[in-house]
């Protein structure tokens, strides 16, 4: 067993793609951020990557674009995970923390906190979900929109309202570079549902993968809730995106939310599994 490290975006994708596509919306995260990084030079700061090699194949991968936490796949044994720990602290890399699907992202917290003494803290627990097949959501007034130039400083707003309300300590950049990246660089792109000519509900996409695209930020300001609008919107993009040659669509949902979770899969998205951000800290 041998772990590689991998610098090119493009070159991990072509090793670890038979690992990484044998469950697509499990390491949407993984593959969303590898082709962004490949199709879009100078994205992040910094790109690594970690691939273990057993037997002729892979049978575990990870990523990181620091400051942000690895990101692991699912791997083919929990030694692998052992082996990307034992490399990292072999190159002195230090991690703020880790996310990635259960029970991967457990195990590999794991075997972190025996190496390196620290304790862990779940940020936010999450389920990720599939859609092939949009139920399409009626009688809810108003009409969808594609977001341009010209709704960024809405977009801001909403951007960081969503990550206000959704982390507990939000990242205060995290907002302009997403927005930014979608807008100017072309990375996704958001949507607003209006009703009686003003704005009323946002939702994201990014993240492109092999067959699928992730949706998300979905937001609703305070006052708008309750009457369909997130539900409609996430049909409609769903929908646009399926036809426009995607087989899935994935999105992220808050398990400590029942009601996010009940639109989505209203509208058709399936649970998969359930994922985990940690944040690695002194104890």
């Amino acid at each position: 067993m041998r772990v590689k490290r991998l610098d090119d975006p493009a070159a991990l994708l072509a090793a670890a793609e038979p690992l990484l596509l044998s469950d697509e919306a499990r390491h949407n995260l993984i593959l969303g951020i590898a082709g962004n990084v490949r199709d879009h030079p100078g994205l992040y700061r910094e790109f690594k990557s970690w691939v273990v090699e057993d037997a002729g194949r892979v049978g575990g991968v990870a990523l990181q674009t620091p400051p942000h936490n690895l990101v692991v796949g699912r791997p083919t044994s929990d030694d692998a995970l052992e082996a990307i720990v034992a490399a990292l602290r072999d190159e002195r890399i230090e991690l703020p923390g880790v996310t990635g699907a259960l029970p991967e992202a457990d195990a590999f917290a794991a075997a972190w906190i025996a190496c390196t003494g620290l304790g862990r803290r779940p940020r936010m627990r999450q389920g990720i979900y599939r859609l092939t097949q949009v139920r399409p959501v009626e009688g809810v007034p108003g009409g969808q929109r594609n977001a341009t130039a010209a709704d960024r400083s809405l977009l801001l707003e909403w951007v960081q309202a969503f990550a206000e309300e959704s982390f507990a300590d939000p990242d205060p950049r995290a907002a302009a570079r997403q927005v930014e990246a979608r807008l100017d660089l072309g990375t996704g792109g958001f949507a607003l549902w209006e009703d009686g000519g003003r704005p009323v509900s946002l939702a994201g996409w990014g993240g492109k993968t092999p067959n699928g695209i992730r949706i998300g930020p979905v937001y609703t300001p305070p006052g708008l809730r309750r009457r369909g609008y997130a539900s409609a919107l996430t049909a409609s993009v769903s929908s646009d995106l399926l036809a426009a040659e995607n087989r899935f669509c994935f999105l992220y949902t808050d398990l400590a939310n029942p009601t996010s979770n009940r639109i989505y899969t209203a509208v058709g998205y399936e649970h998969v599994c359930e994922s985990v951000d940690y944040a690695f800290e002194a104890v």
